[in-house]
Order: structure tokens, then sequence, then C-alpha cells
């Protein structure tokens, strides 16, 4: 038994000089004499002084949910994206705003940020307009049957047909007016004793649209007439012939359609979102796809007073002289007006490139004055109508006021890394710790 005691004693020796050999060499290798030095020290006046060196600490995020917030690295609980470090808390600069985005001098031309300051101006917008040639509805006449009867000739004998002022158009023969000229005849002899019965009828002839030497003739011959001639009663083109020889038309049925295309209607497609820069007097110049190459030139002298529900457009309407007849209804024409805001001067403009939209609101970013680094605040802004590259702003910016109008999205996605307000964050970001 002793014997056994003293053989295990040897051993346990030998494992314990092993593991304080082991303990020695891992001290000699690995302690550094740099670990002597003291987090706090003492001054010279005999006052505690804290290292903050190792105190800074490191905020985690996630790229995709900047809500995600840690001290310490991982993955982010939605996406399972490994999460990257914010800026480190340092102490707070209390001159600076709270949600100010601050981007170093190497970040920001890494990022390409540029600036404009904000001024005011006369807004200006080309607009293109789309529209067709059209028929001077105030040059359009409509030829009625004033009594019943039979076509017996026809003289207009297709559609599109020129004719001068009272040209004959074709003959009718009416029982009901050979009637009326018998009563004429009538009431001739009564000419002096009862003018009133002679003054009916001739009346009644007018009625039917016979002209006064029409019926100066039939009492001149003593005898009524059986046909009788449809006169034009402008000098214009046949846009419609709504008979043919032979017809038995009624009282006030549509005969011809006649149109003077001396002078025609240019009328243009103008959409809501134009019609802020349209007004009475604007040049327009435009392009008939039957004349490549040639130009034209008019004024608008009529806006269209509401919009057609269907399509959302107004007509916008341009007088144009046509002696040659060569513009025709229905042909395409492509116009260009270049106007300022219709009762507008001086309104401030910002780029179109310096806004973030989210369709509910406007963002722009403006540049903080006096700072070392590059310093952006979030801002809201309320828009006017668009002006070419430009935007009217009706709210939210005053002149001379700096702000992004180049990397505007990297801006915006630093703000929402670091949890500060943001286009899709508008009131800041809370930070979570998971």
């Amino acid at each position: 038994m002793k014997k056994w005691i003293k053989n295990n004693w040897k051993n346990y020796r030998y494992h314990i000089l092993v593991l304080g050999a082991g303990v020695f060499l891992g001290w000699l290798f690995f302690h550094s004499p740099d670990d002597k030095t003291k987090k706090e020290t003492v001054n010279p006046a005999g006052n505690e002084v804290h290292d903050h060196n190792g105190e800074a600490e490191t905020i985690w995020t996630c790229s995709m949910h900047p809500q995600i917030r840690q001290d310490k690295p991982g993955k982010c609980p939605i996406c399972a994206m490994d999460l990257v470090p914010v800026a480190s808390l340092e102490s707070e600069d209390t001159g600076t705003h709270p949600d100010e985005i601050q981007l170093t001098e190497s970040a920001a031309r890494l990022a390409d940020i540029q600036t404009v300051v904000v001024k005011k101006g006369t807004p200006e917008k080309l607009i293109y307009l789309q529209g067709k040639v059209r028929a001077d509805e105030r040059r359009i006449s409509n030829l009625t049957a004033r009594f019943g009867g039979r076509i017996e000739k026809l003289f207009v004998n297709f559609t599109g047909e020129n004719v001068t002022k009272g040209q004959i158009m074709a003959t009718i023969y009416s029982p009901e007016l050979v009637t009326a000229q018998k009563e004429l005849l009538e009431a001739v002899s009564y000419k002096d004793s009862r003018p009133s019965i002679y003054n009916a009828a001739r009346a009644k002839l007018r009625l039917w649209d016979l002209t006064e030497e029409q019926i100066d003739g039939i009492e001149n011959n003593g005898e009524p007439k059986s046909y009788f001639d449809i006169l034009s009663p402008i000098a214009g083109t046949v846009t419609k012939r709504n008979i043919a020889l032979g017809d038995y038309v009624r009282e006030g049925s549509a005969l011809f359609e006649v149109t003077d295309l001396t002078h025609v209607w240019i009328m243009f497609d103008a959409y809501e979102s134009d019609l802020p820069w349209i007004k009475n007097g604007d040049q327009v110049s435009y392009m008939v796809q039957s004349f490549p190459g040639k130009k034209f030139r008019g004024k608008i002298d009529f806006i269209d007073p509401f919009i057609d529900p269907s399509t959302r457009i107004a007509r916008v309407r341009i007088e144009q002289s046509n002696p040659s007849l060569s513009l025709k209804p229905g042909m395409f024409v492509n116009g260009m007006v270049e106007s300022t805001l219709a009762g507008k001067s001086n309104d401030i403009l910002i780029p179109k490139s310096s806004i973030l939209w989210t369709g509910k609101r406007s963002v722009v970013y403006v540049k903080v004055p006096d700072r070392e680094s590059p310093s952006f605040l979030y801002r809201e802004i309320t828009l006017g109508p668009e002006a070419g590259s430009f935007y009217l702003v009706a709210e939210g910016l005053e002149e001379g006021e700096e702000i992004a109008v180049n990397g505007v999205f990297k801006i915006d996605a630093a703000a929402q890394l670091e949890g500060k307000p943001s286009m899709m964050n508008p009131e800041g970001t809370v930070s979570y710790q998971y």
C-alpha cells in the first residue's frame, strides 16, 4: 500500500510541474508591457483622468432594415443579412441639430454630392401639343327642305364639290308649294282693297325660303311654277349630301351641308398639367404631316372652359386662313408653344434632380451652413407646376438656401442607416435592440 502511494505521488508531482511550466510560457509569450498602462491615471493635480479610448460604442444596423440597432455585429433578425457598422457614438456637439446627416469630405466626393443655391426666376416651359385641322363651325350651313316634295333634278352629284353662293343645287316639285302660289295669285286682285291678305300670301312663300325675286316672278307670270330651285346660301364645299335624284323629302329633311374652308380651325389637345402654361394670345408654331418641313404659325384665341371627362383634355384653338384650301379637315398637326406660367413672373425654381417623391411627400435635403464637413437636413416641401426640368416651389424653401441636387439618394440612404428623418421614415427611426 505504501509503495502504491509513493508511485502515484511521483506521477502527480510530474503533472503539476508540466502545468506550471505551460502557464509560465503562456504568460511570457502573450503578455505585453502596454498592459501595465492603467486606464485610470492621476494627473499632477492629484485628480483621476479616465482613458476613453476603449469606451466608444459602435452601433450595428441592417442596410435593408435600418430600424435594427445592435451594439455588436451579427445577422439581421428580419432578412438575415450581415449587420453593418454605423458611425461611433461620440460625445454630441451641442451646436448641431440632432437630425443632421454629417458626411466627411471624402464621403461627399465619393457620393458626388452637388448643391445649388435656391433662386427665384421666371418659369418657362416648352409645351408640345397634338391636334387636327377642323372646319370652322361658324362657316357651316345646313340646307333643309322648307316644304315636302320630290327631287326632280340634282346638280350636285358628289360630296366635296365646290359651290358658289346662289348656285342651283337641286330642283324640287312640291304640290304644297303649287297651292301656295295659287293663293298668292288670287290675293293679287285684293292687293289694294285687302292688302293684309296679299302680304300674308307673300310672307308664306318667304317662310318657305323663296326669294323676293322668285315671288315677283310668280306674280308677273300669272301662273304657278311647278318646280323650284334649291340655292346654296354660301360659297364653299359640299361636305354632306343626304339626297339622291327622285327622293321624296319631307319638310325639315336635311338636304346638303356646305362648309366654307377658306378659314379653318387648328384644334390642339391640352392636358390638365399643360393648362396653367397656356393662355390666349400665345404664339404657336406647328407643322402638318402633309407638308413636311413647312412651318405654320398662329395665336391661341380660345381655350375650352371645360375638360372632356373621358379623355381629360381641353381643346385649344387657333384660327388659320386657308385661301388655297391646302389645309383639309382631319389632317394631323404637331404644335409647340413656349410659354411662361399664366399669371406668374417670379417664383422659386428648383431642379427636378433635387426632389425625392414618395407619392405623398416631396423631399429635399438642405445643406446646413457654417459646418466644417458637409451636413444636410431633411425638409418636406410643397411643389407647384412643372416647368421643364424644374419645379416651382409653393412652400417649404426660401431664396438663398442651399440644397443638394446630385447624390440625394445617397444622403437619404445615410439618413436611413442612422435612424434620422428620411424619405421613407419622415419621423426618424426608433432604435431597437434585438
